[in-house]
């Protein structure tokens, strides 16, 4: 049996075939009709003319087609553009999500950073080929959470009994699970909930810590408190997995841990499992023995080291793969935003440049309105650079017609007005009345420029949409962070740098007085000499 790509050519080869049998057709039939009623001279001039023609109509109609095809065949094949597969896990998911990373981070031009996101990316790709599982202990600074670790570990490690607040940085240790290729890290972090300046700089490090984590572990010796319930929300939120221990059974009878559990496991549901809610005694009180040395009971942690043995064996490399893919969405999100401020910083170079752009043609040519639709032409250019800014590619006339309907909406919102108001309050300059109009001519036109050329950047950025409120909306907000005094104030200085010193300088430019035709003054009672037309 033929392969399916086979048979499509063969039907692609007959379909040609069939037309160009009909062209031929259509030529004869053509060439006949001439041939009958014109002279033989003129039949083939005439029918290559008419040939042309055909053929330059269809190029005119299959050109665009073409290159809109090959363009999205380049996206679509280039080497190193956007694979658009499924990804079949979520490895791969996450080796995906670093290319795209590595693609955002070619157009960065701070190198400083940079080089930061490129570190941290590079950071994320060691841990997805080589890294350890990182379990993040979090908790308050007295529920038990370096307690817990020494007892998972069965060895001492840190300061257990100190003080609340006495673990001041995160602190490493390295755990060996049967049956796990990679080692386990367990992270003990300052506590959350600290009184003072200090203590809220020590929780945001253990919630950066937390943010990186594969594994959390929450440590309560209680029921959830308002403020450790917010705790809970949050970690909960960055979508990571997450086991609450609640340490410190020993001090609590049998029956009043079965109701404390089942009253953690109603206040987490949706958020947890039932059996992600574990008891502990990390570091049991010691037990007084008539006439001999009390007694240290062994530390119960056994329900929590096979939870988390279970977990890690059975979602290990997921784990991994979900915390990277978290991690890559927020790196991402990152070098996106770095970005956009690129991005942003060089349109509004773009528009502080057409701005001015359109105040000299204004100073040179003077409008009889001061509006955008006067000066399209100029913002229908800046319209079509924010456009390429953005990987936008805008012809002449798509511009123009944007720039003119942004003029439009600004005098029909009645933003123009406002706006010659506004700033022929605040140009209050002891001018000539002519040099005057032109000065505020310019300036207005600078200032209008700007509040459509800001309101271009939001269109552009959003995709060429203007959001839902519409082009209105964009422009209004635009028109009222321009007219805030500070920036107001720092557009006015420089509009005197670039447009009314200059005119200062200059001086109006009148046309020269003619010469040799002065009248003579004349005496009281004299009657001046004046030409009459003949009788």
């Amino acid at each position: 049996m033929l392969p399916r790509r086979l048979w499509l050519w063969i039907a692609l080869g007959l379909l040609v075939l069939i037309l160009g049998g009909v062209v031929l057709q259509a030529i004869n039939q053509l060439l006949w009709q001439l041939s009958y009623w014109l002279p033989s001279w003129l039949v083939g001039p005439l029918l290559l003319i008419v040939l042309a023609a055909l053929l330059l109509a269809a190029a005119q109609i299959g050109w665009p087609w073409l290159q809109a095809w090959r363009r999205s065949a380049g996206r679509g094949g280039a080497k190193g553009g956007p694979d658009l597969r499924p990804s079949r896990n979520r490895r791969e998911a996450a080796e995906r999500s670093l290319g795209s990373i590595d693609r955002t981070l070619e157009r960065v031009r701070d190198a400083v950073e940079r080089e930061a996101l490129s570190q941290e990316r590079q950071r994320m790709q060691t841990e997805l080929e080589r890294g350890d599982l990182v379990i993040v202990v979090f908790g308050t600074g007295s529920a038990g959470k370096t307690s817990l670790i020494r007892a998972l570990l069965n060895k001492l490690v840190g300061q257990v009994g100190a003080a609340m607040g006495s673990t001041i940085t995160t602190a490493r240790y390295r755990l060996r699970l049967k049956g796990l290729e990679r080692a386990v890290i367990l992270e003990d972090t300052p506590g959350i909930l600290e009184a003072g300046g200090e203590g809220a700089d020590r929780e945001r490090l253990a919630r950066r810590q937390a943010a990186r984590a594969d594994l959390l572990l929450l440590v309560v010796d209680g029921d959830l408190r308002a403020a450790e319930m917010e705790v809970f929300e949050a970690l909960a939120g960055l979508g990571k997995r997450l086991l609450l221990v609640l340490n410190k059974c020993d001090l609590r009878g049998e029956r009043e841990e079965e109701r404390l559990l089942a009253l953690l496991r109603r206040r987490c549901q949706g958020r947890l499992a039932a059996e992600d809610v574990i008891p502990a005694s990390a570091a049991p009180q010691s037990v007084p023995m008539p006439g001999g040395r009390p007694r240290q009971p062994m530390p119960e942690v056994e329900a929590l080291l096979r939870r988390i043995a279970s977990v890690l064996h059975a979602d290990g490399e997921e784990l991994i793969a979900d915390n990277l893919l978290l991690q890559c969405r927020q790196l991402g999100e990152a070098s996106r935003a770095l970005l956009d401020r690129q991005r942003r910083q060089d349109a509004e170079q773009i528009v502080d440049r057409y701005m001015w752009i359109g105040a000299s043609v204004v100073v040179v040519t003077p409008l009889p309105g001061v509006d955008l639709l006067a000066t399209a032409a100029v913002n229908a250019q800046m319209v079509v650079e924010i456009g390429r800014l953005y990987g936008v590619s805008l012809d002449r006339v798509s511009a123009q017609d944007l720039a003119l309907s942004v003029g439009r909406t600004l005098a029909s919102l009645g933003l123009i007005k406002g706006g010659v108001a506004l700033l022929t309050s605040a140009l209050s300059l002891n001018l000539p009345a002519v040099l005057m109009t032109r000065a505020l001519q310019a300036v207005s036109a600078a200032w209008l420029t700007r509040v459509a050329g800001r309101s271009f950047i939001t269109y552009f950025k959003q995709d060429q949409d203007w959001g839902d409120g519409g082009l209105q909306e964009v422009l209004q907000r635009e028109y009222d962070l321009n007219r805030r005094e500070d920036v107001l104030r720092s557009f006015l200085k420089a509009a005197l740098q670039r447009v009314v010193e200059p005119l200062q300088r200059q001086g109006l430019r009148l046309p020269p007085r003619p010469e040799g035709r002065r009248p003579k003054p004349q005496a009281e009672g004299e009657a001046a000499d004046r030409d009459y037309p003949a009788p």
